[in-house]
C-alpha cells in the first residue's frame, strides 16, 4: 500500500555530495537557524536533525543550527546560544514549514523577539517558509510519475480513472489552508488525473475520512493518497494507517500512498534560495489575506500595529508588541477541537 520512500532515490547525509545538487553560493557566511515545528514522536525530530545535517554538508561554510518551536529540543533559544557561543552575532533564520500560519507568523517571531531581549547585540534575518514553488511542484510530478511505472501500476489503471487526495496538515489559519488547496490544484492541472479531492489529518475540515468519501464518489479505480508533509512523524503515520483501513473496506479499489518529503535535492534548492533572501534582504510575503493583520485592523483601526510587516527582515530596530507574554503559563488552544475549529477566523 505505502510506498518506500528510498524508491525516490531520496538524498541523506552519505550522498549530498553528489553533483545532481548545483547549489548558488552564498553572498555571506552567515549562521542559519533551521527551525521545525517540533514533533513528540522521535522519527519526525530526527527528519529534521537529517535534513539540517545533509544541508550543512553540501555548504560548510558557514553553521547550519537546527532547532524546534515546541514539543522537543534544542529549542529556538537553544540554538540562538549556540551561536552566541560560536561568537556570531547575526544570523538567519529559516522557518523549515510549508505554509505561512500561526507559528509562522506569530510564534516563532516571538521567539525570535525573545532571543533579541536576550542578547541586544544579535541581528536576526528572518527568512520566507517554502510556500508554492516549482521545486515542490517538480518533486511531486516525478513521484506521481514514478506511479505510472507497471511496479506501482500493475493493472495499468489510467489516469482518467484515478483520483489524487491531497491531504494537508491543517491550520488554524484560513490563508495557510488556502494555500493547501491552492498548491493541491496547480499539481492537479494538466495532470491527466480525473479530478483531485483536498483534505486535512487535523485541526480543519475536511478530514481524511470525508476527503475518501469525496474521492469515491468519482467511481474511480484508484486512489493516490499524497500526504503534504516535510517529513514522518505521528500526523503521517496516521495517514498510512487510515489509507490501510480505507483500503481493507474497499478491496476491490486500488489504493496507494505516496511518502512524505525527506531528503530531496529539490527541497535543498529552494532552502538555499530562502537562505539567500535573508542575506540579500528580499524576503516578502503576502499580508492581505494575514488574519493578524485583519484582525488588527478591525480592533486598532490601522494596519499592522503590533508591528507585524510580513518582510521579515528582522532588522535590529524591528519589534514585534503581539500581547503575549511568553512568561505566562500558555492555554492549549486544541483542549476542545470543535470549539477551536469555530473560532478559525479569531486570533488565537
Amino acid at each position: 500500500m505505502t510506498i518506500p520512500t528510498e524508491n525516490f532515490s531520496p538524498i541523506d547525509s552519505t550522498q549530498v555530495s553528489t553533483p545532481s545538487i548545483d547549489l548558488p553560493p552564498l553572498p555571506l557566511n552567515r549562521p542559519v537557524l533551521l527551525i521545525g515545528h517540533g514533533s513528540r514522536d522521535a522519527d519526525g525530530r530526527q527528519g529534521l536533525l537529517d535534513f539540517a545535517e545533509a544541508y550543512q554538508a553540501l555548504d560548510r561554510s558557514r553553521p547550519v543550527i537546527p532547532c524546534f518551536l515546541e514539543l522537543t529540543e534544542p529549542s529556538i533559544q537553544q540554538g540562538v546560544d549556540q551561536c552566541i557561543q560560536q561568537g556570531y552575532t547575526e544570523l538567519s533564520a529559516l522557518p523549515i514549514l510549508l505554509f505561512a500560519a500561526r507559528h509562522n507568523k506569530f510564534d516563532v517571531t516571538n521567539e525570535l523577539d525573545r532571543a533579541r531581549q536576550r542578547y541586544p547585540q544579535l541581528k536576526l534575518y528572518y527568512g520566507r517558509h517554502f510556500g508554492i514553488t516549482p521545486g515542490i511542484l517538480e518533486l511531486w510530478r516525478s513521484r506521481l510519475a514514478a506511479l505510472d511505472q507497471p511496479q506501482w501500476n500493475p493493472k495499468e489503471i489510467t489516469r482518467s480513472d484515478t483520483i489524487l487526495l491531497f491531504v494537508g496538515r491543517g491550520s488554524s489559519d484560513p490563508d495557510a489552508n488556502g494555500d493547501v488547496y491552492k498548491m493541491a490544484r496547480v499539481l492537479w492541472e494538466g495532470s491527466g488525473y480525473q479530478t483531485v479531492e483536498t483534505c486535512f489529518i487535523g485541526i480543519t475540515h475536511p478530514r481524511m475520512e470525508e476527503g475518501f468519501r469525496r474521492a469515491r464518489l468519482y467511481e474511480p479505480k484508484r486512489i493516490i493518497v499524497l500526504p503534504y508533509f516535510l517529513f514522518t512523524g505521528a500526523l503521517v503515520k496516521k495517514i498510512f494507517n487510515i489509507t490501510a483501513q480505507q483500503q481493507e473496506q474497499h478491496p476491490d479499489l486500488s489504493m496507494v500512498c505516496l511518502p512524505e518529503m525527506g531528503l530531496h535535492p529539490h527541497l535543498f534548492q529552494v532552502l538555499r534560495e530562502r537562505e539567500i533572501e535573508t542575506q540579500l534582504g528580499q524576503v516578502q510575503m503576502n499580508c492581505e489575506m494575514c488574519k493578524f493583520r485583519l484582525a488588527a485592523i478591525a480592533t486598532n483601526g490601522h494596519e499592522h500595529s503590533h508591528g507585524h510587516s510580513h518582510s521579515h527582515s528582522h532588522n535590529p530596530d524591528h519589534r514585534h508588541s503581539h500581547s503575549h507574554n511568553p512568561d505566562h503559563e500558555a492555554i492549549d488552544p486544541y483542549a476542545e477541537p470543535e470549539q477551536y475549529h469555530q473560532r478559525i477566523w479569531q486570533v488565537p
